[in-house]
């Protein structure tokens, strides 16, 4: 590992781990919602149960397993000093899950007070965060273009929670808004701006640490995360001020930047030294082919607007973004991340101690391969469900035993972590404020 890392600053591990476990949880919800609505689910982008089940992978699913990456993330990578981070995200944690449930049973029930209550919870539950991660990368010392790209992101959630709470309270009757001017700016900047721009600045450190991967072109790695905040400048100022022509070019702009992302990763994934292949790698693959295919499918409904006014496109736009790019890549990094924290956290073991396992022997290989066969399945299965919509309850199946799945091979390297430690108590623990 490169000797920048500051392991010293690693927060206990069970400040990443209960974010991590939950996040397979909603994911769960979500496959079990597409086998018990079926279609519906996957009619219309405007259907509030397809809105549920959106808001089950990016409020619950995604959300969990990003802000549990930054508490770890920032303070080895950037040397950032997260405050009290056991009492914080124990705290962030309580408030996320219960906004999360909260605003996913306000879809499926259409009650008000659901969404004024969800408004509550996931509001404080972001704004606490913003706080305390905010801070941390302010205050951090590193240089370089992960800490400009984490930081951007973590500023894109600002506008994100800020637009997420007032569709919130205009749901629940406590906001005189009109909605539809505020969706998509709540979608890119939630989408593009916190995800893509995480998923961007992450990657930067993670691929090549862990993939064994040549370093990303150092003009994309300059230049994306302020190419990314402009376009979502101007397509904001266009949503807001009721001007297309900015729209557009802020929607281009962002397809370019994340086509550009892609194309980057398959080429550094491409001459990486390690030839041979595990799930991570075939993840991240699949993802930014996926994201690939969704940039062609925007520029082509750029071109043809009629495209977006037909129910089924967009569906399979947010299916191709969601399910296949960033679920893929948060499975794909929670298999190397956990193990790692894991094999980190027995390093304080005495020296006579039994010596751990290998990270890579943690989660067997197999079973990993078999979770990520069950997550493409599901969503080659839904893909077409849109038109087919007998296909939806299959793939919400598959999309359930995935998820569960997941949270087994997780566990894996757990019960390891609590085996060792009750076997050699350790002598010199990580922080625990």
């Amino acid at each position: 590992m490169s000797a920048s890392l500051s392991f010293d600053q690693a927060p206990p591990i069970s400040v990443p781990l209960r974010f991590f476990l939950t996040a397979p949880l909603f994911l769960i919800a979500a496959g079990l919602a597409l086998l018990f609505t079926g279609g519906d689910a996957l009619g219309s982008r405007w259907h509030p149960h397809t809105l549920g089940l959106t808001h089950l992978l990016v409020a619950g699913f995604m959300l969990q397993a990003m802000t549990g990456a930054l508490f770890q993330f920032v303070p080895v990578v950037t040397g950032g000093n997260v405050q009290r981070p056991k009492r914080m995200a124990g705290v962030i944690h309580s408030a996320l899950t219960l906004g999360a449930v909260l605003l996913v049973a306000g879809f499926f029930t259409m009650n008000p007070d659901l969404f004024v209550a969800a408004a509550f919870f996931l509001g404080t539950g972001l704004i606490l965060f913003l706080l305390v991660v905010g801070m941390a990368l302010v205050r951090a010392e590193a240089l370089g273009h992960t800490l400009h790209a984490l930081r951007g992101a973590v500023f894109s959630l600002l506008p994100t929670t800020a637009l997420g709470i007032a569709l919130a309270l205009a749901l629940g009757g406590r906001a005189a808004i009109d909605p539809s001017r505020l969706l998509e700016a709540h979608q890119a900047w939630g989408l593009a701006g916190w995800t893509l721009l995480l998923l961007a600045g992450v990657s930067w450190s993670v691929v090549p640490m862990f993939q064994i991967t040549p370093a990303y072109p150092r003009l994309l790695t300059r230049y994306f995360a302020p190419c990314l905040l402009g376009a979502l400048g101007l397509l904001s100022a266009g949503v807001l001020v009721g001007i297309p022509l900015l729209v557009v070019v802020g929607e281009m702009a962002l397809l370019a930047a994340a086509a550009a992302f892609a194309a980057s990763t398959l080429v550094v994934q491409a001459r990486r030294k390690r030839k041979t292949s595990d799930s991570t790698l075939l993840l991240f693959r699949g993802a930014m082919v996926c994201l690939l295919a969704f940039c062609a499918m925007g520029a082509l409904g750029a071109m043809l607007p009629s495209l977006a006014e037909m129910p089924g496109p967009p569906v399979v736009m947010g299916l191709l973004l969601i399910l296949g790019v960033f679920v893929s890549v948060i499975c794909g990094m929670l298999y190397k991340i956990v193990p790692f924290l894991v094999w980190l956290h027995l390093q304080d073991r005495p020296a006579e101690s039994e010596t751990p396992p290998h990270m890579n022997k943690m989660i067997p290989p197999l079973r990993s391969r078999w979770q990520m066969q069950l997550h493409f399945l599901s969503l080659a299965l839904l893909l077409p469900a849109p038109w087919f919509p007998l296909l939806a309850r299959a793939g919400g199946l598959c999309l359930a035993l995935s998820a569960g799945l997941l949270l087994w091979n997780l566990m894996a390297a757990l019960a390891i972590y609590r085996r060792f430690k009750s076997r050699n108590p350790a002598g010199a623990p990580h922080r625990e404020s």
